[in-house]
């Protein structure tokens, strides 16, 4: 027994010596000390087969090669996991003392930073920010806003008309400030086929309908119209709306608004043109434009008329007044106790100066090239 348990000790110990990774030493293991078909287990088994005399001295002799096993096992079980580690620190695959990768940080687009430094000047001025339906009623979009069926300026709009209209108002109901979307909406009153939205100006009426004077807004947001595309006109566009509306308030509050929030977004190199215009929902009205940002105000350029401002020198950036008495009197508010002004303008338009873009599609091919720059 002695001889024979030497020869078996002296062999698991050389396959111990030779196993190269945790799975070989696993093997031997199993092939010495398995539970089941173990050399030496199987030998431990079979004591109970001899004689009572020779069971002490074998079950001694067998306990001693098993724990002699087990050690140079656990030995070699440490030393592999050692080169293991060891391996895959200097294999390669991760270099802890090279420096890390810098993260790239996106930006915002220059059209949602246009519509917050917009919303921060005139935050600073007492106007709230709110936002409307994308999806309108005629009523609001035209008729409250002093814009009846078959008047002559709502050619100018190039209206993109909803078919669904069911669909449509589904959506109208989910996204109107107050009340319920519907042919009725407003009052039971008869609202029209719908469409989508050609300016922001809608909310001045929804606003009213809901508030009482004194009433001070902003209204930046999406805007849709059948548009040859150009420099500065695309038929998906942004566009802010302002209104006011309190006791005693002039054309003076509205130049003097209009030209403190030029100042402040461009500082004071930028000429401002603020001249009379025509526009159905204020009376008087004007406009205001800025100069030329490509060819100074001139109207032409080295290769020959402006195409950003068509030889103008200036870019128009949004149509203002105060606002009619009829769309007072249509809010239940009375115009001869309360005046107010709104103007309304496109983000793109702003965007361009701000940035130097001279054509407006720049903002809308998503090329990251030219965005990364402006």
């Amino acid at each position: 027994m002695a001889d024979e348990l030497g020869e078996l000790t002296k062999g698991a110990r050389r396959e111990i010596a030779e196993a190269v990774d945790e799975a070989a030493l696993e093997a031997v293991r199993v092939r010495y000390l398995g539970r089941k078909d173990g050399e030496l287990t199987t030998r431990m088994k079979a004591v109970t087969a001899l004689p009572p005399s020779e069971r002490p001295a074998a079950g001694a002799a067998l306990n001693a090669a098993k724990a002699d096993l087990e050690g140079a096992l656990a030995e070699r079980e440490q030393i592999l996991r050692a080169v293991s580690l060891d391996r895959s620190l200097t294999g390669g695959a991760l270099d802890l003392t090279l420096p890390g990768r810098p993260v790239r940080l996106g930006r915002l687009h220059p059209i949602s930073r246009t519509i917050r430094d917009v919303s921060r000047i005139f935050l600073g001025m007492g106007f709230e920010s709110v936002e409307g339906p994308e999806i309108e009623w005629d009523y609001y979009n035209f008729e409250a806003l002093n814009i009846p069926a078959g008047h002559p300026a709502r050619d100018k709009f190039n209206t993109l008309w909803v078919a669904d209209e069911q669909q449509a108002a589904r959506t109208l109901a989910r996204t109107a400030a107050g009340g319920s979307a519907g042919r009725t909406e407003g009052g039971g009153r008869d609202m029209g086929p719908m469409l989508f939205r050609t300016h922001t100006s809608p909310m001045q009426i929804r606003v009213m309908e809901q508030r009482k004077p004194p009433v001070r807004i902003l209204v930046p947001g999406r805007c849709y119209r059948f548009d040859a595309t150009d420099a500065t006109h695309a038929s998906i566009f942004f566009q802010t709306e302002g209104l006011a509306i309190d006791e005693k308030l002039s054309m003076a509050d509205l130049k003097g608004v209009l030209y403190s929030f030029a100042r402040q977004l461009f500082g004071g190199n930028r000429k401002v043109r603020f001249r009379p215009d025509y526009f159905p929902f204020t009376e008087p009205s004007a406009e205001i434009a800025f100069d030329c940002f490509v060819c100074d105000g001139s109207g032409r350029t080295n290769t020959g008329r402006c195409a950003t401002c068509a030889g103008s020198g200036w870019i128009e950036w949004a149509g203002s007044g105060m606002v009619h008495p009829d769309a007072l009197r249509r809010v239940g508010y009375d115009p001869a106790k309360y005046q107010g002004f709104a103007f309304g303008g496109g983000l793109e338009r702003l965007a361009m100066l701000l940035t130097g873009t001279p054509d407006i599609r720049l903002f809308h091919e998503n090329d990251l090239r030219y965005l990364e720059t402006v």
